[in-house]
C-alpha cells in the first residue's frame, strides 16, 4: 500500500483568519464574554445589552415588559398584539369610524352570501325597498331579459345563459342581426349584474 505524501502546505488557510473580537459582558465588572443579547427597553426592542449566560439569566428574571403600565394600557397592548398591531374594526363597517355598509330596509345589499338564510327578513325588506329604485337603464335591461322585481343574481345568470344560447351568431349561422342582439343582451347583463350586486 502506498504511503500518503505529506501536504506541502504547512499552515491551513483557516488558521490565518482572525477570529472576531470578543464582546465583553455589559454587566459592570464581569470578565466573561457577552454572547447573549437582551433588549434595553420596551420602547426600543432592537437595541441590546450583551451579557454572559449568568448575567442574561439574571437580567431576564428582573426585566418586566409591562413595568410602569396601567392595567388598561396592558389590556390595550395585548389587544393590538393579537392582530399584529394592525387596525381593526367591527364586521360590516367599511373602515374605523365609518358607517355600516349594510343597513336593513335601505335597499343596499350585504357584500356576502347568506347561504343559510339568516338575513331572510332583511332581504325581503331590501327587495321591497328596491322595487321602485331601478333606473330607466335597469328597467330597460329587465325588459330585455323579461324579468320583473324582485330579481336575484341567479335569475339574471339563468336568463342570460338562455338568451345567449338562443341568439348567439354561431347558433344562427353567422346572422348579423343575431350579432346585434347578443351585443344588446351582453350590455343588459352588465347593467343587471351591477344592479343586483349593489
Amino acid at each position: 500500500m502506498a504511503t500518503r505524501r505529506p501536504s506541502r502546505f504547512t499552515v491551513s488557510f483557516f488558521d490565518e483568519i482572525d477570529k472576531p473580537p470578543v464582546r465583553p459582558c455589559d454587566h459592570a465588572g464581569c470578565p466573561h464574554a457577552g454572547e447573549f443579547r437582551a433588549p434595553k427597553s420596551r420602547s426600543d426592542l432592537n437595541s441590546y445589552y450583551w451579557f454572559c449566560l449568568d448575567h442574561v439569566r439574571e437580567y431576564n428574571l428582573a426585566w418586566n415588559y409591562y413595568a410602569g403600565m396601567s392595567p388598561e394600557e396592558i389590556e390595550a397592548e395585548n389587544r393590538t398584539d393579537a392582530t399584529w398591531n394592525r387596525p381593526t374594526w367591527p364586521f360590516g363597517q367599511s373602515k374605523p369610524g365609518g358607517k355600516t355598509q349594510y343597513q336593513p330596509g335601505t335597499g343596499r345589499r350585504p357584500r356576502f352570501t347568506d347561504g343559510f338564510g339568516f338575513f331572510e327578513d332583511d332581504a325581503e325588506a331590501d327587495r321591497t325597498a328596491a322595487r321602485g329604485s331601478a333606473s330607466a337603464e335597469e328597467t330597460k335591461a329587465m325588459a330585455i331579459f323579461n324579468l320583473s322585481h324582485p330579481i336575484t343574481l341567479a335569475d339574471v345568470k339563468t336568463r342570460y345563459k338562455e338568451l345567449v344560447k338562443r341568439h348567439h351568431p354561431d347558433a344562427n349561422g353567422g346572422d348579423k342581426q343575431a350579432e346585434e342582439r347578443i351585443k344588446v343582451i351582453n350590455q343588459a347583463y352588465t347593467v343587471l349584474r351591477a344592479f343586483v350586486t349593489e
